[in-house]
């Protein structure tokens, strides 16, 4: 491991301040589970450590049935998953939690830390950004709050400013007659980063689908949105036929790589078909709604 400094403060004021100070080569750490994998590894050397856990605050889940779920930078994913308004009015956000990595992962690792790290297989990330989720970012300059869609840049690359901290995340609540789904593959084991993910969230008026939001994970160089086959479902009664072909078009939409853990060609199959179970999981739920 690297030598470095690490300071734990206990506002956010101090967190601010210590990362102007400390400037360049200054990490933030939350859960720590992607920080110290990085460094080990050899591919983050810091000069200098911030965590947050100790800021008053951070840690906080609450929901408003009007104002919809907001998620502190340092919840651990764990404590988002088990929440009882999460799991009743997000059950698509706690299957993406429950399908990730370990328990013990997940017993330190933290929403925000997932969505900073800007991996294309974030599993919160394809959730979160179908139900219109936003970031608080706050810097020494104040506060700014930016839609998940817009957040991610590129492999470990985000919108976020050098000197700005994500202190929360928010997501609506859902519509009356919605339903989500997440569902995600690896090819070789339960707790590997996935090879395909893909998010779905549709809100119905009677039979036809009034809003859909469709992402796709690991298979671009960001959470992908099929805005095309959103376009295809968008207005429409949905059938087997049509459920048929937004599967083929979301693979047309994925571009993704072949690497060590899937080739390109099978992570475009597995589009098509984790997108039409997707799509009938969320319009099941929607009916239940």
């Amino acid at each position: 491991m690297p030598k470095f400094e690490y300071f734990s403060p206990k506002t956010l004021e101090d967190a601010l301040g210590l990362l102007a100070e400390k400037g360049e080569g200054t990490h933030l750490m939350a859960g720590g589970t992607d920080v110290m994998v990085k460094m080990s590894h050899g591919r983050l050397a810091p000069k200098a450590i911030i965590a947050l856990q100790g800021i008053e605050g951070l840690n906080g889940i609450r929901f408003d049935p009007k104002e919809g779920l907001t998620i502190g930078a340092s919840a651990r994913l764990a404590e988002v998953a088990s929440h009882p308004d999460v799991r009743s009015y997000y059950p698509a956000l706690v299957n993406a939690i429950q399908s990730m990595a370990n328990v013990e992962v997940r017993n330190m690792g933290t929403v925000a830390g997932n969505i900073c790290n800007a991996a294309p297989s974030a599993d919160t990330a394809p959730p979160l950004m179908t139900m219109g989720a936003e970031v608080t970012l706050v810097g020494l300059k104040g506060e700014r709050r930016l839609s998940l869609d817009q957040f991610f840049k590129g492999p470990g690359l985000t919108a976020m400013e050098h000197g700005e901290i994500m202190t929360s995340i928010h997501v609506p609540i859902p519509p009356a007659k919605s339903g989500a789904s997440y569902l995600r593959i690896s090819c070789r084991c339960g707790v590997d980063i996935a090879a395909v993910g893909v998010g779905v969230m549709a809100e119905f008026n009677g039979k036809a689908c009034k809003q859909v939001g469709i992402v796709l994970a690991a298979v671009a160089p960001v959470p992908l949105r099929a805005t095309k086959t959103e376009s295809i479902m968008k207005g429409q009664a949905w059938t087997r036929e049509l459920i048929e072909q937004a599967g083929d078009q979301a693979a047309e939409e994925a571009k993704p790589i072949s690497d060590v853990r899937a080739s390109a060609e099978w992570r475009k199959r597995m589009v098509a078909v984790l997108t039409r179970r997707a799509l009938e999981e969320a319009q099941e739920r929607a009916t239940r709604g």
